[in-house]
């Protein structure tokens, strides 16, 4: 009977899962509000029905009554979440809060799955991440200086950073955490913080050979650091800021000329990333060393087919560091292509919401950070799937709210926290030129009976 609910729970979880994905996009169909909270109501529900239906299939099969209790633990912050969200910001997006808890439940399903101590600490980091994001959209209503703060937001990541070069860990060939903590998470909230300050009132080219000079010691220090998947997402959102600041297609084409060039001199001057290059054109050669990684993920990604082995039923610990980098692999081995190809749509929903509510955004400094921040989001997505996949040469970089890593989730969690300030802005800038647009009329109203 348990192997049958076993197999049955597998293709429920994948139809939720679609459900869910399909109303994301079909939401900005509406413009009645109350058919978007019926729809988003929807969303809640299928979120924690699926999360049901998944612990207690990783119960049934594990019979650890700590799977039990994390998902009560789990249950109780999501629902947290979503009413105090409710009560303290009513202008919310509630489509952002929906997202940000599906794609931090499918972490938290793998994570039970492959490792029960990782998953308890995640949960704890995502609780004091959560309590933080209660405060911040707060803090950029009221903080009216933060774009008068550029050189300090410049100063604060390079200095981070130059501690990173000399006092942190290496770990897998790169220096990346002090203390268990990774600093260049938080600089990539900070680096947005100095590009939008210095650009969204004069995007001279003087402007832009400031940006250049403080963008590149932040990429230099991280490829001597050898964290080059950071140094990719920096490298990345510098170019999108300036292209949308300046709007000069020159400016996108000498960066990507000049990224291209710097690939081929990272690939002569440093080691580990030639032996990326080599196990990604041809992982097999090379099986029992580099090539070992890449090839388990295609295994895994192989194997679980469209619907998946089922929760509990592959193999995905076979995948070294299977719960940071490569936790994707692991979804599609168990959950399947479908249910992953439904998640990368959750990610594009994701994104798209975050360009829809900075180009609705008036102030540019505002809508610059909201671009700077969902160019890092979708980037960092790009080059976990696409790594795993071996679409590129991997990375090293966390899949955004799904993977293990403290200071990966807790930094993602900041920043969507940042864009539902920004979200809360815009609509008060809305509410405001309605007021005036009402204001003008009356005045044009009078004027016309004093005539």
């Amino acid at each position: 009977m348990i192997n049958v609910i076993i197999e049955l729970s597998k293709y429920l979880i994948l139809t939720l899962m679609i459900l869910y994905t399909f109303q994301c996009f079909h939401m900005f169909r509406y413009t009645d509000e109350q058919e978007k909270r019926h729809l988003l109501r929807k969303q809640i529900m299928l979120t924690f029905f699926m999360n049901f239906t998944a612990f207690l299939n990783i119960y049934l099969i594990t019979e650890d009554f700590e799977v039990i209790l994390f998902y009560v633990e789990m249950t109780g912050l999501f629902a947290a979440v979503q009413i105090l969200f409710r009560i303290f910001y009513k202008k919310a997006s509630l489509l952002l809060i929906n997202n940000m808890c599906m794609l931090l439940s499918i972490g938290f399903i793998m994570l039970c799955r492959l490792d029960m101590e990782k998953a308890n600490k995640q949960l704890l980091i995502v609780s004091a991440a959560c309590i933080l994001s209660l405060i911040i959209p707060v803090m950029i209503r009221k903080m009216k200086f933060l774009k008068k703060l550029t050189w300090v937001y410049a100063g604060a990541g390079i200095l981070l950073l130059t501690m990173v070069l000399v006092l942190a860990q290496t770990t897998y060939g790169a220096k990346l955490s002090i203390m268990g903590f990774q600093p260049t998470e938080v600089i990539k909230i900070t680096f947005v913080f100095f590009m939008a300050a210095l650009l969204w009132n004069d995007a001279s080219f003087s402007q832009v050979v400031k940006a250049t000079i403080i963008g590149g010691l932040h990429v230099l220090i991280l490829v001597f650091c050898r964290d080059l998947g950071s140094a990719a997402v920096f490298f990345i959102t510098y170019l999108v800021m300036i292209y949308v600041a300046t709007k000069k297609l020159r400016y996108l084409a000498i960066g990507f000329g000049g990224g291209a060039g710097a690939s081929v001199i990272a690939y002569f001057l440093f080691g580990h990333v030639r032996q990326r290059v080599v196990a990604w054109k041809d992982p097999m050669a090379v099986y029992n060393e580099e090539g070992y990684q890449i090839v388990q993920s295609l295994f895994a990604i192989g194997t679980g087919g469209w619907f998946g082995m089922g929760l509990c039923q592959g193999s995905p610990k076979s995948i070294p560091v299977v719960t940071d980098d490569f936790i994707f692999s692991a979804i599609c081995e168990e959950l399947g292509g479908l249910f992953a190809i439904c998640m990368i749509l959750v990610c594009m929903s994701f994104f798209l919401m975050i360009v829809n509510i900075s180009l609705q955004i008036k102030n540019p400094f505002y809508k610059l950070i909201a671009l700077g921040l969902g160019t890092e989001y979708a980037f960092q997505v790009f080059l976990t799937i696409g790594g795993a996949t071996k679409f590129i040469p991997m990375t090293g970089i966390t899949l955004p709210l799904v993977s293990y890593g403290g200071s990966s989730v807790m930094s993602t969690i900041i920043m969507l926290a940042i864009i539902q300030g920004l979200y809360i802005l815009r609509e008060d800038e809305d509410e405001e030129f309605e007021r005036l647009k009402q204001e003008t009329a009356k005045r044009t109203e009078k004027a016309g009976e004093i005539r």
